[in-house]
């Protein structure tokens, strides 16, 4: 079960965040953005070693005492952030992708509404719906 997950756009704005316990937000937020270095530095190491460009999935980006961080970029450079209770002992790592792949199809879904404007955040409450059962595992 996630805790937490963010989409972050290709200039590095926040484009969505979801956190199942509001009162740890701040904490999330801080979180996330510190773990954009450790996605650029991936993407970077990547391109100079010639790594297939098709794989999506970063995997943990790092752990701390308390959550572990896992990324995924796009192909157009948009980057999901998943925060996981590092005390969370059976979700395993294809879960974690299967998870990313059920966002980024979500994410997909949502800007393909004519009704929303490229690059702004995204405010659908059946989004976040969707995004917190996936999170849940509940999907």
């Amino acid at each position: 079960m996630a805790v937490c997950v963010a989409i972050i756009g290709k200039d590095n704005s926040p484009k969505f965040f979801a956190c199942l316990n509001p009162d740890e937000e701040l904490s999330f937020q801080y979180k996330v953005l510190s773990s954009l270095d450790v996605v650029e530095e991936k993407l970077s190491a990547g391109n100079k070693a010639g790594s297939d460009l098709r794989e999506l999935y970063l995997g943990m980006l790092y752990s701390l005492e308390t959550h572990k961080i896992y990324g995924y970029v796009t192909n157009t450079k948009i980057k999901f952030i998943i925060i996981v209770d590092s005390t969370n002992m059976v979700l395993r790592d294809n879960e974690i992708r299967s998870m990313f792949r059920k966002i980024h199809s979500e994410y997909a879904d949502i800007v393909s509404n004519p009704f929303y404007t490229p690059g702004e955040q995204i405010c659908s409450k059946p989004f976040l719906n969707n995004i917190r059962n996936i999170m849940t595992g509940t999907v």
